[in-house]
């Protein structure tokens, strides 16, 4: 048995209408080099051929189970929530080390979980792990302005012992859900982690499912808002963004998002606890990132 065996996990996907990618995220699962113990594909009232394509890998695979939730008509990121945790319903009894969110339209190297594995057995205080996402030709966030800490909901991998500690997933109907979890953990005193040596690819461009790329950087900016971000750190991130395609739009919606949540005072759906850990944190990178910029600039 090799280190990395000795490190068992499971996988919950949630999936709408994910005909068009599901079967290509599931062959990448199937060739992984260690398989979970157990997948959980939840259908989330899916109306395409999302259910029949699981199906027809589920009946001859019997560690992959579909769990079908009712039909909807809006794509709430509540929603899939409701769906990840009917999925860890089923996971009751079993013994496994960590568990995965895998979205339905990934897809990775065969040693991919290998490698994440691993790191969890590597550190002991690891709490979450993922890697980067690459989106069609686009590069990776550059993560000397991106923090490593956070992972993307794209696949996100919890310590079994981390997951129950934050309580699992916060449903909150504007998004933010994945990113929370990921907080929460660090708040609670674990270790998290993007790894950058792999990256996993996402078929379809994050937030954009039924709504416009302006569109979808105006609700990042509202999210932005009421996750707690800082003004001060906004203003940073909303310059960074400029800087990426397409430029000055895509960073203006996001600032007036942000705005137009804090002239309104939206109501936060995170404790005030989070939030001040949130700001904490983002002064803490803010001073890093300046002081070695005049470093650089002095040197």
């Amino acid at each position: 048995m090799t280190m990395h065996q000795q490190h068992s996990y499971v996988l919950i996907t949630p999936a709408r209408n994910e005909a068009a990618y599901i079967e290509s995220t599931i062959l990448s699962v199937k060739s992984q080099t260690i398989l979970p113990i157990k997948w959980v594909i939840v259908s989330d009232g899916s109306t395409d051929a999302t259910d029949k394509i699981v199906l027809s890998y589920a009946s001859s695979n019997a560690w992959i189970e579909l769990v079908r939730m009712p039909e909807h008509r809006d794509r709430q990121f509540a929603a899939k929530v409701h769906c990840f945790n009917a999925g860890y319903d089923k996971l009751q009894g079993l013994k496994y080390d960590v568990i995965g969110n895998l979205d339905a339209d990934i897809t990775f190297e065969k040693d991919y979980f290998e490698f994440l594995l691993g790191k969890f057995h590597k550190n002991p205080e690891l709490g979450v792990a993922g890697t980067p996402f690459v989106e069609g030709n686009e590069k990776t966030y550059d993560y000397r302005y991106t923090n490593i800490e956070h992972v993307s909901g794209a696949c996100q991998l919890f310590r079994r012992q981390c997951y129950k500690e934050i309580g699992g997933y916060t449903p909150i109907r504007g998004g933010g859900i994945d990113w929370v979890a990921v907080t929460t953990a660090r708040m609670k005193g674990w270790k998290t982690q993007t790894f950058t040596d792999k990256v996993c690819f996402h078929h379809r461009p994050m937030g954009t499912a039924g709504r416009s790329e302006l569109g979808a950087a105006f609700k990042h900016g509202v999210k932005d808002y009421y996750l707690g971000n800082h003004p001060l750190w906004q203003l940073f991130r909303t310059t960074y963004q400029i800087t990426r395609k397409p430029y000055i739009l895509y960073g203006s919606a996001l600032f007036l998002g942000y705005t137009w949540a804090l002239v309104r005072q939206l109501k936060r759906p995170v404790p005030s606890e989070l939030v001040e850990f949130v700001r904490y944190e983002q002064m803490q990178r803010l001073q890093r990132f300046f002081l070695k910029a005049s470093a650089d600039k002095n040197g």
